[in-house]
């Protein structure tokens, strides 16, 4: 049974992944044939893409009546993506270092959508419909600076967008990958269910470990290859974008449709590692750069993290 549990745990996650990527590429290809600048595609469906299997296997721990996953799945995610994500490609690459200014918008939002999420989880233990409401409504003010900040660097780059036309195979891509994406979220979620009943402990502790580690491979492979192109601004610029729109959106959408509980566990443990793994991540966003220790330093306190999470220390 628990291996049966595994295996399904796995192949929904592969599918989740995959099909969240076919759907975000296709969409991209279908925003810029339809005419809309390059600069706002990328805010909006690039940056939003990786993090759709956080967004659905939330969605779907909602409607199964089990909340307590979502917020453990978004404070597991946006933890994993700095310590992990960014420990790991800073260890690979040496150095992460970065030229264009942070310090204007990235970071204040960060920090904006961390202290709004520690606020709202802390205030009573859960996140309601009103506050689900202020999270998305967040996120909105979010997009709309992303894309005045980014304005100019748009019209220098729209003369250069090729259009191409609109293809059937595309729509059908669409379709099919975001039926995927149901599938492979309502699997993961029953499987995560599953597990939890069998080891008797509490769905959440999965979601802040193996949902969170496995969502988060989307945010991984875009780092790395970014770090592989030299290209830093991309490997912490969708660091910084996933976990606002986890803060945001993954937290505030599906506390519309249902109050969202909040573990113990997550609040004694998971907090107060991603207020710390928030903070080291803003202070090196000010530095404009991070150095192969600092990189081996978030690894081993992601270690410390799951260690704590699982009693193993």
């Amino acid at each position: 049974m628990l291996v049966l549990q595994i295996l399904v745990f796995i192949v929904s996650l592969i599918i989740l992944i995959k099909a969240a990527d076919y759907f975000t590429h296709y969409s991209e290809k279908l925003g810029l044939a339809l005419g809309i600048p390059q600069f706002i595609v990328g805010v909006t469906i690039v940056s939003i893409g990786t993090s759709l299997p956080e967004l659905a296997s939330s969605l779907a721990a909602t409607f199964k009546n089990s909340t307590e996953i979502v917020a453990g799945n978004v404070i597991g995610s946006n933890i994993a993506n700095i310590l992990l994500i960014i420990g790991l490609t800073t260890f690979i690459a040496g150095k992460i270092e970065v030229k264009r200014d942070i310090l204007n918008l990235d970071i204040p939002l960060l920090a904006g959508g961390a202290v709004m999420l520690l606020a709202m989880i802390m205030w009573d233990g859960k996140v309601t419909y009103g506050e689900g409401v202020i999270a998305l409504l967040t996120y909105l003010l979010y997009l709309h600076y992303s894309y005045k900040f980014r304005e100019k660097e748009g019209e220098e780059n729209k003369a250069n967008l090729k259009r191409e036309k609109v293809k059937f195979k595309w729509i059908a891509i669409l379709v099919i990958s975001a039926f995927l994406i149901y599938l492979g979220a309502d699997y993961l979620i029953n499987s995560v269910k599953a597990i939890a009943q069998i080891f008797k402990v509490n769905p959440a502790i999965i979601a802040l470990t193996a949902v969170a580690l496995g969502t988060s491979l989307p945010e991984l492979f875009v780092s790395l290859s970014a770090v592989k192109r030299k290209n830093y601004e991309v490997a912490l610029g969708n660091v910084f974008g996933s976990n606002i729109f986890n803060g945001c959106m993954v937290l505030g959408l599906p506390a519309i449709f249902k109050t969202l509980l909040v573990s113990p566990k997550t609040i004694s443990i998971a907090l107060p590692f991603f207020i710390g793994s928030t903070l080291l991540f803003i202070i090196s966003g000010m530095s404009r750069r991070i150095h192969r220790w600092e990189g081996g330093v978030y690894l081993l306190l992601y270690a410390l993290f799951l260690g704590k999470l699982l009693n193993l220390f």
